[in-house]
């Protein structure tokens, strides 16, 4: 049988090679298609985009659908196919408006590529056609370089997916817009070497870097820093609302709309740190978090007894049992699961109080979160004060996606033999193998240190820096060891970043990319000594001797 489709944009694809039949994360063969006919139509507004700017030419409300139309395509964000025909209409309707523009300033619009001018069919049907052709497998280059441009397409997913979030909350820099156009109209340039696809990679890991501290700004100048916060796992009897995906906004907005009607609000997976903020945590029906990762949703919202929201990627194929009960709202979508358009949530809210809700109260666990770069830096002294005088020895960032693949227990494991005098951060949902792990504190700071969300890797990473500042070295110089877990597109955005600034050393699992080539990995082992994570006793030995 022919392929149906071909991804192999995530961790989990098929065999570690591609998915052909249908994705391991359930996406059908006629949403891939509809995603990379989308993907090809942003190549040709790309196109125009950057010989607009020769011209004076700049489509803001153009960059601004591109990053949104990225996003959609992320693993785990939009798998209702009859959201993506209107998108990429819209997307053809752009084109060709920028193309008339950029014409008559003077610019160049003569391009044959197909994505500059091909013309979607008139129904849903035949842009599955067009699209099955115009996907992965179309890039026929020096696998080498097929490598890099995938490579490069993730990461500008994951980029334009930190944009969103910051542009939601009014926070926008015209480089990011430059960049992802120059970046999407790179992949159609047969001349470029492979030197120069390494630089293109390499500056999607710069414009990440920028990208993430654009959205640190938009989210800390909103809500404020986070604080060191401690979130009950358990629940309070009432009525509930459970919120899961990324997005702060969104959470505002819940929190505002059940004021005073008798609901708790509840966090889901990478809602979690939201705690930490004080611009949210003053609700005071925001009350704490229920579950864990985002794999393991069928089972949590099967149990959850009542409205689900879903605000940014991570949703999977709801069960039957509360197909009624979970909604979408932004980039998200499900066949079947109703969709909030408007942000007004009124039939999350009904339907919360339609439901049981919790009929007991339920003093469960506390975990901590908020440790972010701001409330690390405060005890900054305390902590260089303890490197200093040996009582800590070793600094492990463990942190990244998690994800269904076996495998994934080894940093719960790697967690749990860390030494006592050791600490570890960590951020984004790879932290729920272990978040409510108690490992004690070291002099009064805590030993297992939550960041955030993926979206706050910024932190992370100035927290670094600041260390290195205060030592007077590199970071690579730091007694600090990176083990990280990888899943999405956003996660790869991360990953340049850190080839980006020149970190070395990292540990990546729980297995390396089906879209890295071995000798697009060579060079990387080569130029940053990236490597496979094997065990935790094993990685533990050679990190700390």
């Amino acid at each position: 049988m022919a392929d149906k489709m071909f991804c192999y944009q995530c961790e989990q694809t098929a065999g570690g090679i591609g998915c052909t039949r249908a994705g391991v994360c359930g996406k059908s063969p006629e949403t891939a298609a509809l995603h990379d006919l989308l993907m090809h139509t942003l190549k040709g507004i790309a196109l125009y985009a950057v010989e607009g700017r020769k011209v004076g030419i700049v489509d803001h409300e153009a960059a601004v659908f591109t990053n949104e139309s990225l996003f959609a395509t992320l693993t785990n964000v939009n798998f209702d196919e009859d959201r993506f025909p209107p998108l990429i209409n819209k997307a053809v309707e752009y084109r060709d408006k920028l193309r008339d523009r950029v014409k008559a300033a003077g610019g160049k619009v003569d391009f044959s590529d197909d994505a500059a001018t091909f013309k979607p069919a008139p129904d849903k049907a035949g842009m599955i056609a067009q699209g099955v052709t115009r996907g992965f497998k179309a890039d026929s280059d020096d696998q080498d370089i097929v490598s890099l441009k995938h490579t490069l397409l993730f990461g500008l997913r994951g980029v334009a997916a930190y944009a969103d979030h910051a542009h939601i909350l009014g926070k926008e820099n015209d480089e990011i817009y430059k960049f992802v156009a120059e970046g999407l109209a790179a992949t159609l340039n047969p001349s470029l070497t492979l030197n120069d696809w390494i630089g293109l990679v390499l500056k999607c890991g710069e414009i990440n870097l920028k990208t993430m501290e654009l959205l640190d700004a938009a989210n800390t100048e909103t809500y404020g820093h986070p604080v060191p916060t401690k979130v009950p796992l358990g629940h309070k009897a009432g009525k509930a609302i459970l919120v899961s995906g990324h997005d702060l906004k969104d959470l505002e907005e819940i929190l505002k709309q059940t004021e005073g009607k008798g609901i708790f609000v509840y966090t889901h997976g990478e809602m979690l740190p939201t705690h930490g903020y004080p611009g949210l945590k003053k609700y005071p029906h925001f009350y704490g978090h229920y579950g864990t990762a985002w794999q393991n949703q069928k089972k949590e919202f099967a149990e959850f007894p009542g409205a689900i929201l879903m605000t940014t990627n991570c949703i999977q194929k709801p069960a039957e049992s509360y197909y009624n009960n979970i909604f979408s709202t932004g980039l998200v979508g499900y066949p079947g699961v109703k969709y909030i358009a408007d942000k007004n949530f009124g039939p999350v809210i009904d339907k919360a109080l339609e439901l049981p809700g919790f009929t007991s109260d339920l003093n469960g666990k506390e975990v901590m979160c908020g440790f972010a770069r701001n409330a690390v830096m405060s005890v900054a002294d305390k902590v260089i004060d303890a490197v200093k005088s040996g009582a800590i020895k070793h600094f492990f960032l463990v942190a990244g996606c998690d994800g269904a693949k076996p495998g994934r227990n080894y940093y719960t494991e790697f967690v749990e033999k860390t030494p006592k005098d050791t600490i570890v951060l960590t951020l984004a949902c790879g932290k729920f193998r272990f978040f409510d792990k108690d490992l004690g504190d070291i002099g009064g700071i805590p030993r297992l240190l939550d960041v955030g969300q993926c979206n706050d890797a910024y932190s992370a990473i100035q927290i670094a820096v600041a260390l290195a500042k205060a030592f007077n070295c590199s970071v690579n110089e730091l007694p600090l060891s990176m083990i990280l877990s990888w899943y999405e597109q956003k996660a790869v955005a991360i990953l340049l970043t850190l080839f980006h600034l020149g970190i070395k050393g990292i540990r990546l699992g729980p297995s390396l990319p089906a879209f890295i080539t071995p000798n697009v990995l060579d060079t990387l082992v080569k130029t940053f000594d990236i490597k496979p994570i094997s065990t935790p006793d094993e990685d533990l030995k050679a990190i700390l001797g």
